[in-house]
């Protein structure tokens, strides 16, 4: 595949990072926009192999870094999932700008979440792919749920994530209670298909089976057999990516 290192305005008014890749020949005959998990990045290794993947089928795929992760400029610590939710927009307006709406719209972890309530919005999108995300944005809140008390009482915590340390505020945890996913997934109307392991420990099986009732159809569940949240394994990320392509084609052919 093609890479080109792109920039646009986030929701906060800073450049966000991306990168657009396209087939190594021919015109593309579609777009992805591909949103990643919660504190990772666009350069997760498994986000890499599901671009190839879909550009070795001739779609295309903008993978960018939401604020203030990667190479994104802001402050994590002021984001939330309606930033997120903003940021994608500002990348679905960069992808229209270039004469590449986004047909398909693909969400890892978190960033599913943020898609679901999302690709509604979004005219040219008429596909939506999950992996191994939840059911409810407030999911989120197992993975700080030790901090809650110094997050409510001091205003933010610095918790560690992956490795890493990140401050979490209280507007974070205040701004997950307005999302009700439920009616988001139901009013989706776009294809949807539902990607999970059933021995994901991070996010369980059960969410997906949340999002797939709630959803009206088209749909369709791929399980994900023995893979892991993050797909750390290549194979698992390149079937993901084979996978999304051959179920999206007939959608993306209307």
């Amino acid at each position: 595949m093609k890479t080109e290192f792109v920039t646009f305005p986030g929701s906060q008014g800073t450049e966000l990072s991306g990168r657009f890749e396209t087939p190594d020949a021919g015109a593309p005959r579609a777009f992805a926009l591909f949103a990643h998990c919660f504190t990772c990045s666009k350069n997760l290794r498994a986000v890499g192999r599901i671009a190839q993947a879909l550009t070795d089928k001739g779609v295309a795929v903008l993978r960018f870094d939401f604020t203030g992760l990667g190479k994104s400029e802001g402050d994590f610590a002021d984001t939330n999932v309606s930033s997120n939710i903003e940021d994608l927009f500002a990348a679905v307006d960069f992808m229209n700008m270039r004469g590449a709406a986004p047909q398909l719209m693909i969400g890892h972890s978190l960033g599913g979440a943020a898609v679901l309530q999302a690709a509604a919005h979004v005219e040219s999108c008429k596909a939506v792919v999950t992996i191994g995300s939840p059911s409810k944005a407030a999911h989120i809140l197992h993975m700080v749920e030790h901090h809650i008390d110094e997050i409510e009482t001091k205003g933010a915590a610095e918790i560690m994530l992956a490795g890493r340390k990140f401050c979490i505020k209280k507007q974070f945890v205040d701004d997950l209670d307005q999302y009700r996913m439920t009616g988001f997934i139901r009013d989706l109307k776009r294809a949807l298909l539902v990607m999970h392991s059933p021995i994901d420990n991070t996010v369980s099986v059960d969410n997906a089976a949340e999002i797939f009732s709630a959803a009206l159809h088209p749909k369709s569940f791929i399980s994900l057999d023995d893979a892991d949240h993050l797909l750390t394994e290549d194979a698992d990320a390149i079937y993901v990516g084979n996978v999304v392509a051959a179920w999206s084609a007939p959608y993306l052919a209307e």
